[in-house]
C-alpha cells in the first residue's frame, strides 16, 4: 500500500508541476514581452488558457504583471501539495500555510528554471551560436532580462561572457542556504519543495 501511494504521489508530483511550470513560463513570458508568435508561445497559451481566462475575469492585470497568471500558479501549487499531502497522509493544512509554503516552491521551481535555462543557453551558443530554434529564442527572451544586471557587473570581454559565473552563484546560494532556510523557518514538510 506504502508503494502504492508513492507511486501516486511521484506521478500527481511529476505532471502537476509539469503544469504549473507551464503556467510560470507563460507569466514569464508575458512579464518579458516574449515573441507571441514564437511557436512555444502560442503553445504555453493554449495550454494554459481554459484555467486562465476564467481568472482573468476577477484578476486583471495591472503594472504590466499578469498577476492572474502568478495566482493561479500559486493556486495550483498550493492544491498539488495538498493533494500529496493528503496521499502521504498528513491531513488538511491550514490555507494560509499551504500560501506560504507555494510561494517558496514556486521560488524554488523558478530559481531551478532559471539555473537550468542558463546552462542550455551557454552550452547552445557554444554548439550552435546562430540558431534560431524557437525554444532557444524564448528561453533567452526570458533569460537575458535577469542576465542584464550580472553583464553589467562583469561585461563580456570579445567573446568571452563571464557574467553567468556571478549569476550561478547567485542561484546556488539562494537556492541551497535561502529556500531551504525559508522551509525550516515555515515548518514546510521535507519533499515539498521543487528543486532544494
Amino acid at each position: 500500500m506504502q508503494t502504492l501511494a508513492q507511486i501516486a504521489i511521484y506521478i500527481i508530483s511529476t505532471l502537476g508541476t509539469l503544469y504549473v511550470s507551464l503556467v510560470l513560463l507563460r507569466f514569464l513570458a508575458q512579464l518579458v514581452r516574449a515573441d507571441y508568435y514564437n511557436p512555444l508561445s502560442k503553445a504555453l497559451v493554449k495550454y494554459t488558457n481554459p484555467l486562465l481566462i476564467p481568472l482573468r475575469k476577477i484578476i486583471p492585470g495591472f503594472f504590466g504583471i499578469d498577476w492572474a497568471a502568478l495566482i493561479l500558479a500559486l493556486i495550483l501549487e498550493a492544491i498539488l501539495m495538498q493533494i500529496v499531502l493528503l496521499i502521504a497522509s498528513y491531513g488538511i493544512v491550514n490555507p494560509a500555510l499551504l500560501f506560504i509554503w507555494s510561494v517558496v516552491a514556486l521560488l524554488g521551481l523558478l530559481v531551478t528554471f532559471y539555473y537550468w535555462g542558463t546552462i542550455i543557453m551557454i552550452i547552445a551558443s557554444w554548439i550552435a551560436p546562430h540558431n534560431h530554434n524557437p525554444a532557444l529564442r524564448l528561453l533567452q527572451q526570458i533569460i537575458d532580462p535577469v542576465m542584464a544586471p550580472f553583464r553589467k557587473i562583469l561585461p563580456p570581454l570579445g567573446v568571452l561572457d563571464l557574467s553567468p559565473i556571478i549569476f550561478f552563484m547567485v542561484l546556488h546560494i539562494i537556492r541551497s542556504f535561502v529556500l531551504p532556510a525559508l522551509a525550516q523557518a515555515t515548518g514546510m514538510i521535507p519533499g515539498l519543495g521543487f528543486g532544494f
